[in-house]
Order: structure tokens, then sequence, then C-alpha cells
């Protein structure tokens, strides 16, 4: 994209929810779930068939949205939990499927070999010398919010964490899932309920509070972050859209928030503001037990591509060619380099930036990746990389996000590693091509050692 100017820096609206599944939106082949307003987006943009996340679970999935970091670098590979550990029962288990470790159950099961883990955690959130997108933006002149999920440090105990210390002007919202203890809601640094419990009532809540924030942003040009707490569970969806979707309560959740995005269009319009506001629509990893992976194999938490493929529509009339299909693979963390070239920014000098600038897929100029290897942790351990058409999986957890009871979702034994992946004629990671590729191997094994070096000589990726 061309240089921007002041007057042409467009509004941005990141839109990004938790657990939803590649396969859930009906431009993605849903069909017990409708989404009308987000196939618009869709049909009106650009719809990406290849695009992960940098993690298969929240927190440090968030952390590289956010940075454009693999979240290694900030010491956030792993799950953050509150400070009082997380709600954890047999009628939780039963009812919800929530199965939220704490801390002390995170050791002992590490400690005695029952999961492979790596090292325990101790950062209590994201890094003040980290650089979010919205603190990038500040310098052009954004007005910056928040509205929805943070999970990337809890403020509730650690106030320091509260994403009003990482660039946002403004914060409507919760800690972490809502599966959690101490699931406070917050506006700015303020606790509205310390334990808020009209679960069904967040979505338009968020909802009101992001059209209030456009609204509020006057002339100048705004960073909105709007992160969902659904359709993770436990499902709720408000008595307008209970019982409504064949998708069951997932579904109706998802229906839920596919209005919210009608309601985000319908204000834009309104205001004059459509046309040049880049609208990204996308999740956080893949779905948990309930929704769809789109024939994808594995769930969140694994580093097969249902848990690391999402979906992502790009919206932004003024840039952006309507019906477009990018196949091209790009992850969450283009999104730091690519919104501050919309702004007409620098990348910061100081750090590695591990993103790159997507401008040109969104647009249609180039018709080829700027990546040429991905990377895919399970906490802190490296477990597979994807290069051009190849997957490659040298170890792989044997763990779904967290434990499932249904042994279909297993993984594979691990007497067949490594394995070796074809995406563009197996994207169901079935197919195991390691025996007739033993060049592919070598060369695979030696960057996923290259890369663990990498990482280890410079974790944080600081330039001096």
């Amino acid at each position: 994209m061309s240089e921007t100017s002041p007057n042409q820096r467009p509004n941005i609206i990141l839109i990004n929810c938790d657990d939803l599944g590649y396969g859930d939106l009906q431009a993605y082949g849903a069909t017990a779930i409708k989404t009308p307003q987000i196939d618009r987006l869709a049909a009106g943009g650009v719809r990406f068939t290849s695009f992960y996340s940098c993690n298969a679970v929240c927190t440090p999935s968030r952390f590289g949205l956010l940075t454009g970091r693999y979240p290694q670098r900030g010491g956030l590979g792993w799950l953050l939990l509150p400070r009082r550990n997380a709600r954890l029962s047999l009628g939780s288990l039963a009812e919800n499927g929530v199965y939220a470790l704490g801390w002390e159950l995170y050791k002992l099961l590490a400690k005695i070999g029952l999961m492979d883990y790596g090292k325990i955690p101790t950062v209590k959130g994201i890094p003040a010398n980290e650089i979010t997108i919205a603190k990038a933006l500040k310098p052009a002149g954004y007005h910056t919010g928040m509205v929805g999920k943070w999970h990337l440090g809890e403020f509730t105990h650690y106030p320091e964490y509260n994403p009003v210390h990482y660039g946002f002007d403004f914060f409507y919202g919760v800690p972490h899932s809502n599966d959690m203890a101490d699931f406070a809601l917050y506006r700015n640094t303020e606790c509205l309920s310390p334990e808020f419990s009209d679960l069904a009532a967040l979505t338009g809540l968020y909802t009101r509070e992001a059209l209030s924030f456009i609204e509020s942003a006057g002339g100048e040009p705004f960073f909105l972050y709007f992160a969902h707490t659904y359709p993770h569970q436990p499902l709720h969806a408000s008595e307008a859209f209970r019982g409504k979707s064949a998708g069951g309560r997932y579904g109706d959740a998802v229906e839920e928030i596919d209005w919210s995005v009608g309601e985000l269009v319908r204000v834009l319009t309104e205001r004059g503001l459509l046309e040049n506001t880049l609208i990204v629509f996308t999740s956080d990893n893949g779905p948990w037990y309930n929704g769809s992976p789109g024939g994808l194999r594995g769930r969140k938490g694994q580093s097969y591509e249902g848990g690391f493929r999402i979906p992502m529509i790009a919206h932004w009339p003024a840039r952006i060619p309507p019906g477009r299909v990018c196949d091209e693979p790009a992850m969450n963390i283009d999104w730091f380099p690519t919104c501050l070239a919309a702004a007409g920014l620098d990348l910061p000098a100081d750090r590695i930036i591990d993103g790159r600038d997507i401008s040109g897929l969104l647009s249609g100029e180039t018709d080829h990746s700027p990546h040429d290897c991905f990377y895919f942790y399970h906490n802190e351990s490296l477990e597979a990389i994807r290069v051009g058409k190849w997957k490659y999986i040298p170890k792989i957890n044997t763990m779904v996000w967290p434990i499932p009871l249904d042994k279909k979702w297993a993984s594979a034994s691990f007497t067949d590693a490594p394995w070796l992946y074809n995406l563009e004629t197996d994207p169901g990671e079935s197919y195991n091509l390691k025996d007739d590729n033993p060049d592919v191997i070598a060369q695979l094994q030696q960057r996923f050692v290259d890369w663990e070096q990498h990482m280890a000589q410079d974790p944080g990726g600081w330039k001096k």
C-alpha cells in the first residue's frame, strides 16, 4: 500500500473471538450457524483460507496479536490463570466442559511427568516494555479503545496489567475467560462488578460500549480492539438469540456476535466512516469441545491445523477489492506491522517484530506470503513448523486442550514420529509423507533446530 498521509489514516477495528473454529462461519462452510453480517464483510473484502494464530490457547495468542511477536519473547507461552485457582468442579466439568487447572495442579502434573509442559511460568502478565498496536498507533493521533476480554494479566489483583497501561485510552471488559474466578467487569480502572454473573448480557454490553467508543472518537482516527468473550465455554446468549440457532447454545452465541458485527457496520455507515475503516474479524485459536474446525485435524491446544488455523476476514472498501479469497498463509502476529503500515508508521527499531506487513495480500497487490516459515508452539515447546506447503511435526503433545474424555480426538502415537504433511493436498493432516521425502525432512529439521537455537540465544528479540 502507498504511503499514508495523516488525513488518510484509516480507522481500525480488530474483532477477536474466543475459541471460534475455522468452520463456524457460513463464509467458511458452516450450515448450522447463520452469520449473514460477517459473510457480508467477506463478500465486500477478503477471506483468508490459511490464516493462523501464533498459539492454540488464549494468552499467548493475544500477546502475539497485539505485539507482532511470538509469545515466547514476552515469557507468555502459557495460559495465564487468576491468582485464585480457576473454577474446577465435577459439576462444571459435566455441565460446561470446563477444565481449568490451578497453578498447583499444573506443577504437580508436570512434576510427575503427566504433562510435558516444560518450565512453569512466572510472568504475571504482559511485560511493561512490550508495545501493543494501541500504543504504537498513539503517535499518529489515534484514539484507542478496548472492549472485552484481556487475558494478558489479572489486573484485579495486579492493577499494573490493566489495558489502560498498554496504550488504550478506554477499556471496558473483563480480565480473562468466563470460566475463571474473579470474573470482574471493569470500565477503565473502575471495577463495576467484582464477580460479574449476567453472562448472557456480555455481548450486548460489549457492543453498546464499542458503539459509544466509535461515536466518541470525533474526527480522530480510532483503533478499537473488540475481544469477545464467546464462544468460549460456558456458553451464553441473550434472550433474543437463545434457542434460535441450529448450532445449539454455541451457535446462539456466534449468531449474537454476528449481530454485533452488523451493529458496528451500521454505525460506521451512518457516520460515513465505513469506506476508510479496516475491519478485521478473526479468532484467537481453534474450537474447544463445541465448534467446528472445518474438517481440519485437532482442536484448541494442539499444534494440528484445527488448533492453529482460524477464520480471518478483512474489510476496507478504500483499499481492499470486494470478493477476494487469499490462500496464502499468514498469522495474527502480522496485524501489528500491517496496522502500523496502514497508519504510515515505522516499526519499533529496538526489537524483533516477527510479524510481516500483509497489506499486499489484503489488497491483492502481491500473491505470495511474506513469511518463509511459521512456528507452532505448545506452551514453551516448539512442536511444528510450516514452510510453503509442508507442515513438519517432530513431536506433539498427546492432549487436546485441556483433556477431553473422547479418544477420537487423541493425537497419533509417538511411534510414527516425525510427521510430514502436504497442506496443499492434505489440509486435514491425514497422510504422513515422511518416508517418501527424506530430503524435505532433513531440511525442515534443520530449520527447526536453527530456530530453537535462535530463541535460546535471544528469546526477547531485543536489538542492541
